[in-house]
């Protein structure tokens, strides 16, 4: 069975939603008209058209991206929100005005014998048996009419304002050209200072150790005639010390590649990396089929740094990570029941998660409002 009353409610709101939205629209056509002159200034008329955008996005439920600033497109919409927004504004005036009024005059027909009068259905009114029954009529006319026309009038000027704003091919193209040209920047930039962090643990530890073993093999080797004892300590010095050292250089390994991941592959190496989480941490990993070993590497590396926050920063009790792959695009969604406030900051890990995924021209959310929870999500390409 239909759910009527909801249906009714559903209803209502739409009528509601739709005649605020026309009202607001004639309003915003009205300032375009008598403000002409300041609204052709490019930086003005980019904002006010952006507004316009927003409100048509709204009204259809469809998100809006900002666009390239495009002067004639802006100054075309100011003729066009005059042209189309002054009478649909008007006629919803008109609809929701009768609707207000129709119950005032059924109630105050006495009060201008004379002259009475109702929108839709009008006939003198004499007593209140003639009057009620025509209010009423008059109002369920009007309430149809509005409940009709007003989403249809909304929905199609919201859909016109959002034709007549949209980037056309070659502004998508400046745009694309301008975000490939950011997205290279980051990861040069990302880059360079991963080089540079490889050479600085390469030098400060690897090659320090190396060179320490170096000296006492090198002692060792002067002192074995004559102090063979001292010579079997240092060689154990060396020995350990070469321990040491390979243990660096395969941690060194793990942030260039993990070789979990050439083992395991991404759904192993997830599971690895929970069960050594700083807090109790879920996982849950549906069928991803193969999978470019870069985008492994950088969702892998994107939870790796999730769940570091995680055990550093939010003061969670438990996590979750959700991995799913439709169709060509891989998403991964890491969540705690911390505190919040998670924010990716320049030169934070949140910020080079977000400059590792824009490198496959993929894509990080971060909702983390005060008090959380947290929720940060990841969605990679991997056609």
């Amino acid at each position: 069975m239909p759910d009527i009353p909801g249906a009714a409610r559903a209803w209502r709101l739409t009528t509601w939603h739709s005649g605020r939205y026309l009202l607001g629209t004639l309003v915003a056509a009205t300032v375009t008209l008598a403000a002409v002159p300041v609204l052709c200034v490019p930086s003005l008329a980019q904002r006010w058209t952006e507004q316009q955008r927003r409100r048509a996005g709204a009204l259809l439920r469809q998100p809006v991206e900002p666009r390239p600033r495009a002067a004639r497109r802006n100054l075309g919409w100011l003729v066009t929100q005059v042209v189309t927004g002054l009478p649909a504004g008007a006629l919803a005036l008109l609809l929701l005005g009768s609707l207000i009024l129709t119950p005032v005059i059924t109630l105050l027909w006495w009060a201008f014998p004379s002259a009475p009068w109702l929108p839709v259905v009008s006939h003198r009114i004499t007593s209140w048996g003639t009057a009620l029954p025509l209010g009423l009529v008059n109002l369920v006319v009007l309430a149809a009419l509005s409940a009709i026309a007003l989403p249809l009038l909304a929905r199609a000027h919201a859909r016109c304002c959002l034709a007549v704003l949209a980037p056309s091919p070659a502004e998508r193209l400046v745009e694309r050209v301008t975000e490939l040209t950011r997205t290279r920047t980051d990861v040069l930039q990302a880059h360079s200072a991963e080089l540079r962090r490889i050479e600085r643990d390469l030098h400060d530890g690897t090659q320090a150790r190396l060179v320490a073993i170096a000296m006492r093999l090198a002692v060792a080797g002067e002192s074995l005639s004559d102090n063979p004892d001292t010579a079997a300590v240092l060689v154990r010095q060396a020995h350990a010390e070469t321990e040491d050292a390979m243990t660096e250089l395969r941690s060194v390994i793990r942030t260039i590649y993990p070789p979990v991941l050439a083992d395991q592959g991404l759904s192993g190496a997830l599971g690895t990396l929970t069960t050594r989480a700083g807090v109790p941490t879920r996982i849950d990993i549906g069928p991803l089929g193969e999978i470019p070993a870069a985008v492994e590497a950088v969702a892998y590396f994107a939870v790796t740094e999730a769940l570091a926050n995680i055990a550093r920063h939010s003061r969670a009790t438990k996590a979750s990570v959700h991995v799913t792959r439709n169709g060509a695009l891989l998403r991964a969604q890491i969540t705690d029941n911390g505190t919040g406030g998670a924010h990716a900051t320049r030169g934070s890990g949140l910020d080079g998660m977000r400059r590792r995924a824009a490198a496959l021209d993929g894509t990080i959310e971060i909702s983390s409002p005060p008090g959380g929870p947290t929720v940060i999500t990841v969605e990679l390409p991997c056609a």
